[in-house]
């Protein structure tokens, strides 16, 4: 039968649809807030400014002298063998040459000022005091004195860029004592903010224990409030279906006892309609049977009539249908239990699943509590155990120390860098006394040469400027070897300084010589986790905590402290150790107990099913019910009988025609639709379809899985928190890179660019000493008063014997 398909299936799939196994559900986030940031006030970065340009232009030069790349693979190897300096001296090239060339100039300029001195005394190289007659004299005495001008300019240009860099240096050492005082600063904030960051890592633990306390308080709510709503998917419509029952065996019932009283109608009905109908039926053909029908006017109607005779008779036969007696006694017995109730009852127990396991859980609630508080006092003893805040203490202690040790030398720096920055000016003292006279002797000159003047007859002002720059010449000579002689030391230190120290530092290759494995020392791989651990082999390298340094990432990470002491191993054996993990594992639930449809329950829907209903036989109901009580609708034959009598004339006949319609549709009304009501009721009594709810066998196991698995995911999140906080927050070590940027910028860009500078500026002024004093030279001659001199025959002072006594003439010559 159909009802017992449908239980067959029903009892099925609530045995399976328990075991569909379902996702956990996502794990809340959790807010540990922010660690406290400390903020560091260096600004390792210098930018130099108009100056900057002249420091290119000397680290250019620097690249014309060396263009060779470091020469890492050759430090690294460096060894004291012979052989290995071959490549030593190809990447010195550049330097040997031009230091071999200052020190020619250093050398051989002495000599050539004594040979030039002694020349000149013999009246040779330019001594003569005698100036033959030329016709380009003045164009010889324009060029000499304008190359004269460019050279003096281009050495005040190298004199200004040398002083520049001189003041430079002086300007840039007070702003070290800004970088050394924010560098100390830095450190002593990093110092005295690490151990309220450590404490503010631990004092969060706090917020994962709560959050796994608050969640172990509501398991009801939570644990069971997720086992109610996958259930209810499944049991409330079931419960819902057997509450639908309850009610349907009450219409059931009622059914039934309609059916069975309208049955007794319909049969004892029919009867009474059969005789009814047949006697009306008899009366109306003896009516039909009277002589008048015989007429010819009204026969053909009452033949009519007389042929639908056969149409007046019952068509029904209800006393061969089942009797449901049988079936209303055992649904009687069955109502007997209320059903009601026992689904009622099934709800409230369902509901109640929250409370049943917070019941259950509630010793391991307890359990939990305690060893959460437990490894929230290990977690805090074990950060105390270490100590960091007494070490940073006496860090502080140190740092001060330092920085009043430093600060006393302050007055000692200030005077030591007076003393240089008065050698450097008195160095530069030596080109300006040689420009000086330059000047004045080109001033002199330039404003005392007369035209019409013969070299004995030139003015005393001319003289003097002649005499000027025989002295600027003298100076050259004298100064222009020293000042070699410190342009090329200045040079072979500073250059190489440069080339060697700053630029692979800025690039960062120093630090990959640095971090060569046994460079240092030849027993230890890497240099730095041996001094600093005693262990050369943990990958610890000067490049790679300078680089995590510089990102601002924490020590504990920079340093590589994990090899030493691991946060992870260390969180997961305490935060999340093995006792906790069975704890969690004992959190197990049982919903055997739960029923939600009692024995009596099942027992009356399983009578309801045997109550005998299924085997009424309800298609001889229908088919009783569709075939109507009479053959012919007594209403329509009425109306159709009255309608053949208004064809009839009046009379006898016509009023006894009438009579029977009457009589016809009185039957219709007392004894047929009666009938029909209850061949309504009968038509209404169809085949129930019986369903039976299951009781509740759910693998809950998903759940509860999903729920331990989010008080673990706490702790996970808390110590993924603590390892990137380590990692980035904590302990931000940039002050470490800010240390080695301030000691670039001070050493490379504050000193060394400006003493490179320096000798670049002087260096310059030294090469272009060489042709001031040629220069000087040729045009002193043009300015300075001659003894003796040619006939000028075009000058009206031809007669230089009478004016000037002390001057002799040689013969003049006809051809120039």
């Amino acid at each position: 039968m159909l009802w017992t398909r449908w239980l067959v299936l029903l009892l099925c799939w609530g045995a399976t649809s328990g075991e569909q196994q379902r996702s956990p559900p996502p794990v809340e986030p959790l807010d540990f807030g922010f660690v406290p940031a400390a903020v560091y006030d260096t600004h390792a970065y210098y930018e130099p400014g108009s100056i900057g340009i002249l420091f290119h232009m000397v680290h250019a030069f620097l690249y014309v002298v060396q263009p060779n790349s470091f020469p890492k693979g050759e430090i690294i190897t460096a060894t004291p063998s012979p052989c290995l300096l071959s490549p030593w001296i190809h990447y010195e090239a550049g330097f040997i040459v031009c230091a071999t060339l200052g020190i020619a100039f250093v050398v051989l300029v002495p000599i050539i000022a004594t040979c030039f001195c002694v020349c000149r005394c013999c009246e040779n190289c330019g001594g003569e005091m005698h100036q033959r007659q030329r016709k380009n004299a003045d164009c010889h005495r324009g060029f000499f004195t304008a190359s004269l001008i460019a050279i003096s300019v281009f050495i005040i240009l190298g004199v200004l860029i040398a002083y520049a860099a001189n003041h430079n240096v002086s300007t840039q050492i007070r702003s070290t004592r800004r970088l050394i005082n924010t560098n100390m600063r830095d450190l002593k904030t990093f110092a005295n903010n690490t151990p309220a960051q450590v404490e503010y890592l631990t004092a969060q633990y706090t917020t994962a224990k709560n959050k796994v306390l608050s969640d172990l308080d509501n398991i009801g709510p939570l644990l069971g409030g997720r086992i109610h709503s996958q259930l209810e998917k499944e049991v409330v419509p079931s419960l819902d279906t057997a509450l639908r029952m309850a009610g349907a065996m009450r219409e059931t019932k009622e059914a039934l006892e309609t059916v069975n009283t309208s049955l007794e109608v319909l049969q004892d009905g029919m009867g009474k309609l059969q005789a009814s109908v047949t006697g009306e039926r008899a009366s109306l053909s003896n009516t039909l049977s009277d002589p008048a029908c015989t007429n010819g006017a009204v026969s053909p109607t009452c033949n009519t009539i007389r042929s639908t005779l056969s149409q007046l008779g019952v068509n029904a036969d209800y006393s061969k249908l089942p009797d449901v007696s049988h079936a209303l006694v055992n649904i009687n017995t069955i109502l007997r239990t209320d059903l009601s109730n026992i689904v009622q009852k099934g709800y409230a127990s369902f509901n109640d699943t929250p409370k049943l396991v917070k019941e259950q859980t509630k010793n391991i609630v307890s359990g939990v509590k305690g060893m959460l508080d437990k490894i929230g006092t290990e977690i805090t003893s074990f950060s105390k155990m270490f100590p960091v805040e007494a070490s940073l203490a006496n860090f502080t202690t140190f740092l001060n120390e330092r920085q009043k040790a430093i600060e006393s030398f302050y007055p000692q720096i200030d005077q030591m860098d007076f003393y240089r920055w008065i050698g450097c000016v008195a160095v530069l003292c030596m080109v300006v006394l040689v420009l000086a006279f330059n000047v004045l002797g080109l001033l002199c000159g330039t404003c005392g040469y007369d035209k019409q003047a013969t070299p004995t007859t030139r003015g005393c002002l001319s003289n003097t400027g002649g005499n000027l720059l025989m002295a600027g010449v003298g100076f050259s000579f004298i100064f222009a070897w020293v000042l070699m002689a410190i342009v090329t030391s200045l040079f072979v230190a500073g250059g190489n300084i440069e080339k060697m120290i700053c630029e692979p530092l800025a690039n960062r290759q120093l630090f990959k010589i640095i971090d060569t494995p046994f460079l240092v020392h030849p027993e230890k791989k890497n240099f730095l986790p041996g001094m600093l651990f005693q262990n050369p082999n943990i990958d610890l390298t000067l490049g790679s905590m300078y680089r995590e340094c510089y990102e601002n990432n924490g020590l504990y990470h920079a340093l590589q402290l994990e090899t030493m002491f691991n946060i992870n191993s260390f969180l997961n054996r305490t935060v999340y150790n093995r006792d906790l993990a069975k704890v969690f594992e004992g959190v197990q639930v049982d919903l055997q107990n739960v029923t939600l449809l009692e024995q009596a329950g099942r027992d009356n829907l399983i009578n309801f099913a045997n109550s005998g209903i299924g085997q009424i036989d309800y298609d001889a109901y229908l088919t009783e019910v569709n075939k109507g009580v009479t053959l012919v609708d007594l209403l329509s034959f009425a109306t159709d009988l009255e309608a053949q009598a208004d064809q009839l004339p009046r009379g006898a006949l016509e009023n006894a025609l009438r009579g029977h319609a009457s009589s016809i549709r009185l039957i219709h009304r007392e004894q047929v639709v009666p009938m029909e009501q209850a061949m309504v009721i009968i038509g209404l009594f169809n085949e129930r379809t019986i369903l039976q709810p299951w009781s509740l066998n759910y693998n809950h196991s998903s759940e509860t899985k999903g729920y331990v698995q989010s008080l673990v995911g706490y702790f996970r999140q808390y110590t993924e928190w603590v390892k990137n906080s380590l990692t980035a927050e904590v302990a931000q070590c940039k002050p470490i890179s800010n240390i080695v940027d301030s000691m670039e910028i001070v050493a490379c860009s504050f000193i060394i660019d400006s003493v490179n500078t320096f000798w670049f500026g002087l260096g310059g002024c030294c090469i272009l000493l060489i042709p001031s004093i040629i220069f000087s030279v040729k045009l002193a001659k043009y300015y300075r008063r001659m003894d003796t001199e040619d006939v000028f025959e075009d000058s009206p002072y031809n007669d230089t014997l009478t004016r000037f006594p002390r001057a002799s003439a040689p013969p003049s010559y006809s051809i120039w």
